[in-house]
C-alpha cells in the first residue's frame, strides 16, 4: 500500500486520519494560510505540521472533509484541479526563490508551469506517489541535498543559465544522485519532466503485467525502472518524446566558465541555516525573516497571527521550508523589530543558533504505528531542558526519528536519535540509539556512539555532548559534525563520559561548562557515566 497521504482522500494514522496539502515551492498567501487554519480547526485538532517537503498536514481528522470545503481549496489555488493527481509529491524549491541575493535564476515561474502541467493531466495519475521533482536556483539556501527523483540544478555557462539534470538512482539515501551530464534551458524543463514521466509510465505497465496500478498499490519507483533499463537507454527513450536532442555538457566548458550556484557566503553561521533569521533580499531595502517552528508544528492561532503579520507588514505571503520552518518575505527594514516582537509573542524564534532551529522530529508513536517513541514530545522536552542550561553559538541539527525510515529528514544530521524500546527493571521504556557526525556510505545515520539510552537520561547526555563540543572545538566556527568526525568512537565516548565540571554564571543563565582541555580529558578524571548507558564497543 502507498503511505503517501493526499487532500482528496485521507490516510489512516494512529491518531485518526491525516490530510496533506501540496504547496508547490512552499509559497502561500495569507488568505490561504487563514483558510487552512480554519480547516484544521473544523476537522482536525487545531494545528498543522510543516513537512520535509514544505507541505502542510492536518492530523487527527475524525470526520471526512466534505466536498464543498475541498472546492474552496481548489478555488483559492491550493488543491489540484484533477483530484486523481493530488497524491503526487510536492514540487520542491528553495524557500528563497526570487529573493535570494546569490541565486542564478528565479525558479518560481518554472515551478508554477510544472505544477500546472501535473495538475491538469489526468494521464499522470498512475505515477508513483513518490514521483518528485526539485528546482535549485543556485542561491545561498540550497535544496540540492533533499531527496527527490529528479533534481534540476542551476548552472551558469558563459552568461547563460542552464539546469543540470540529476536523477536519483536509489543507491544511497544521502548520495543518491547521478549527474546525467544533460543541460536544459529553463524553458525546456517541464517538457523534459513530461518525457521522463511518459517513459516511466510505459515501463510501469511492463513491470506490472500491463496493468496500471491503483494509486494505493505498491508501484516501482522511478529509480527502479532507471536501474532496470540502464541510464543511457532510459534517456534515449526520453529523447523520442522530445522535438530536440538532449544537450550534453561539453568538455569545452571549463570550471572557470561554469558556475554552479553560490558558495561564498560571508557569515559566521553555517550556510545551511540561511533560511533562519533576518537576511537581505535581492530587492533593495527589503528583507526576509526565517521563523523557527519547533518540530514543524503550528497551532492554528499561530497560523492566523503569522498570516496577519505578513499581510500588515510585508507582501502577504509566507514560505514553508523543507526544514519544517517558514519565512516571511518582502519586509521593509523599518518593520523588522515589530515583526520580531510579534514572533516572540507567539512563542516562536528567529535565531539560527536557537536549539529549536535545527531540531527535527517525525510524527512519533502518537500518530504513527511504525514509531517506537513519542518523538515530537521528546524533542520539545529536550529543547526546554537545554534552553535553561546552555547557549549555542552554532546551529546543531538534532534529528529524532521513531524508526529507521527517517521520514522527517533524509539528510545526515549532527546528532541522530533513533527510537527504540528498552526493557528496564521488567518495565518497557522509550529510549534512543545515538548517532553522531558522518559515517561511511553504509551508515545511514552517521556513527553509532550509544545504544539503548532511556529518554529520561538522554537530555543530560546531549547536554554533556554539546558542552564538551563547545569547550573542546578548535575554532568557534567548527560545527558539531566537524568536531566529532575528528575522533574515533572510543575516543568520543571518553570525551563525552568523562569531565570535570563547574558552574559558570551568565546573565539570566546558570550554565554547566567543562573546564578541561583535550589532554586533561584523557587523564585520571572522574567518570560521569550514568546507569543505563551502554556504549557500543566500549
Amino acid at each position: 500500500m502507498s503511505s503517501c497521504p493526499g487532500l482528496f482522500y485521507q490516510t489512516s494514522a494512529r491518531d485518526g486520519t491525516l490530510s496533506r496539502i501540496r504547496i508547490p515551492g512552499g509559497i502561500l498567501t495569507s488568505q490561504q494560510f487563514h483558510v487552512i487554519a480554519d480547516l484544521a480547526d473544523e476537522f482536525g485538532e487545531g494545528y498543522t505540521n510543516i513537512t520535509n517537503r514544505a507541505n502542510l498536514q492536518i492530523r487527527e481528522i475524525l470526520t471526512e472533509i466534505p466536498a464543498d470545503a475541498l472546492r474552496t481549496l481548489q478555488e483559492i489555488g491550493i488543491a489540484s484541479a484533477i483530484p486523481e493527481v493530488d497524491h503526487l509529491r510536492n514540487i520542491m524549491a528553495s524557500p528563497t526563490a526570487g529573493i535570494d541575493l546569490y541565486e542564478l535564476i528565479d525558479t518560481r515561474s518554472l515551478i508554477h508551469e510544472l505544477d500546472n502541467y501535473i495538475t491538469t493531466h489526468a494521464e499522470l495519475a498512475p505515477l508513483s506517489p513518490k514521483f518528485s521533482v526539485a528546482f535549485d536556483g543556485g542561491g545561498s539556501v540550497s535544496i540540492r541535498d533533499r531527496l527527490n527523483d529528479i533534481a534540476w540544478i542551476a548552472v551558469m555557462i558563459d552568461t547563460n543559465v542552464y539546469f543540470r539534470l540529476k536523477l536519483n538512482l536509489g543507491t544511497s539515501l544521502f548520495e543518491p544522485f547521478i549527474d546525467t551530464g544533460i543541460l536544459l534551458k529553463p524553458e525546456e524543463c517541464t517538457e523534459v519532466v513530461a518525457a521522463l514521466a511518459k517513459v516511466y509510465l510505459q515501463h510501469l505497465t511492463v513491470e506490472t503485467g500491463k496493468i496500471i496500478p491503483h494509486r494505493k498499490s505498491r508501484q516501482p519507483r522511478l529509480w527502479e525502472i532507471l536501474n532496470n533499463l540502464g541510464i543511457e537507454r532510459f534517456l534515449q527513450e526520453v529523447e523520442h518524446h522530445l522535438p530536440y536532442p538532449l544537450r550534453r555538457f561539453s568538455a569545452k566548458w571549463s570550471d572557470t566558465e561554469t558556475k554552479e550556484g553560490c558558495r561564498d557566503i560571508a557569515s559566521n553561521v553555517s550556510v545551511r541555516y540561511q533560511h533562519i533569521g533576518v537576511h537581505s533580499q535581492r530587492q533593495k531595502r527589503l528583507s526576509y525573516i526565517g521563523v523557527v517552528v519547533p518540530v514543524g508544528r503550528l497551532d492554528t492561532w499561530q497560523m492566523r497571527e503569522l498570516a496577519d503579520v505578513a499581510e500588515t507588514y510585508a507582501s502577504g505571503t509566507l514560505r514553508l521550508t523543507p526544514w519544517q520552518n517558514l519565512l516571511i518575505p518582502d519586509i521593509p527594514q523599518q518593520w523588522i523589530p515589530n515583526i520580531q516582537s510579534k514572533i516572540k509573542n507567539l512563542g516562536l524564534h528567529w535565531c539560527a543558533t536557537n536549539i529549536r532551529s535545527a531540531l527535527v522530529a517525525c510524527t512519533g508513536n502518537t500518530g504513527c504505528a511504525s514509531s517506537a517513541t513519542d518523538t515530537k514530545s521528546h524533542a520539545l522536552a529536550l529543547a526546554e531542558y537545554l534552553d535553561s542550561r546552555l547557549i549555542l553559538d552554532q546551529p546543531v541539527n538534532i534529528h529524532f526519528t521513531g524508526c529507521e525510515k527517517s521520514c522527517a529528514q533524509h539528510s545526515r544530521s549532527d546528532i541522530a536519535l533513533i527510537g527504540v524500546t528498552i526493557e528496564d527493571k521488567r518495565e518497557t521504556v522509550e529510549g534512543y540509539k545515538v548517532y553522531v557526525g558522518d559515517g561511511d556510505s553504509h551508515e545511514k545515520f552517521g556513527r553509532e556512539i550509544y545504544r539503548w539510552v532511556p529518554f529520561a537520561e538522554l537530555p543530560r547526555l546531549v547536554e554533556q555532548m554539546l558542552q564538551i563540543y563547545m569547550a573542546e572545538r578548535e575554532t568557534p566556527n567548527e560545527s558539531f559534525g566537524e568536531f566529532v568526525n575528528q575522533y574515533a568512537i572510543a575516543d568520543l565516548q571518553q570525551l563525552f563520559e568523562k569531565g570535570e565540571w563547574l558552574v559558570v554564571s551568565k546573565p539570566g543563565l546558570t550554565q554547566r561548562n567543562p573546564v578541561s582541555t583535550k589532554n586533561r580529558l584523557f587523564r585520571n578524571q572522574i567518570r560521569t557515566k550514568k546507569p543505563g548507558f551502554t556504549a557500543d564497543g566500549a
